[in-house]
């Protein structure tokens, strides 16, 4: 269990709502996570959480892949109902994913896209699977995204946070002219704990 103070800090974290699927001899199966993350930026690589509890993990484990449906801000009831075991609902809201080219996909969605498993690791109570992409599709790319964080529940993709013809980056630049050069540590020497700063 985590300690409350824990939680409560890590609740504060909001981060993108999918839906993940995978397809096995026929059946089909989902869930909602806001735990898939893209991990690399030389290669189409991203990373899945899941917990081998649910109804998804054998199709997941068995195909060798998993297909991630990026929900938009008006699709809190497909991310609600995919946040329970199907079972739970009896799987009666099959009208909330459609097959696309072989690829499980929930309807309307952002974009999606399909990974095949690579590696796999083994958490506590929870498996994460790597994967590369190897298909991909756009739905309403022009939608906000739907948000999830478990202190502020679901909320929708708001203002940009950056001030309109304002770049912090130009200020930072500037203020780097401004200094002067910076001198470089050679290869040998240890930069020390600031070098990142």
């Amino acid at each position: 269990m985590i300690d409350p103070t824990v939680k409560r800090s890590l609740g504060q974290m909001i981060k993108g709502v999918q839906v993940v699927a995978a397809t096995h001899e026929g059946l089909t199966r989902a869930y909602t996570s806001h735990w898939v993350t893209q991990v690399s930026f030389e290669e189409p690589i991203v990373m899945a959480s899941i917990s081998p509890k649910h109804d998804t993990w054998p199709l997941i484990e068995s195909s060798g892949s998993f297909t991630v449906s990026i929900l938009a801000g008006d699709q809190i009831a497909q991310g609600q109902y995919f946040s329970y075991p199907g079972r739970r609902f009896r799987h009666m809201a099959p009208e909330f994913l459609e097959e696309v080219d072989g690829h499980p996909v929930v309807v309307g969605c952002i974009a999606w896209f399909t990974a095949e498993i690579f590696e796999r690791m083994t958490m506590a109570d929870h498996e994460l699977v790597f994967g590369r992409v190897v298909a991909t599709g756009t739905g309403r790319l022009k939608e906000p995204p739907l948000l999830y964080s478990s202190r502020h529940g679901w909320r929708l993709t708001g203002d940009k946070a950056r001030e309109a013809g304002v770049s912090v980056r130009d200020q930072l630049l500037a203020r780097l002219d401004a200094d002067g050069p910076v001198a470089t540590a050679s290869p040998d020497e240890d930069p020390g704990p600031d070098a990142g700063d």
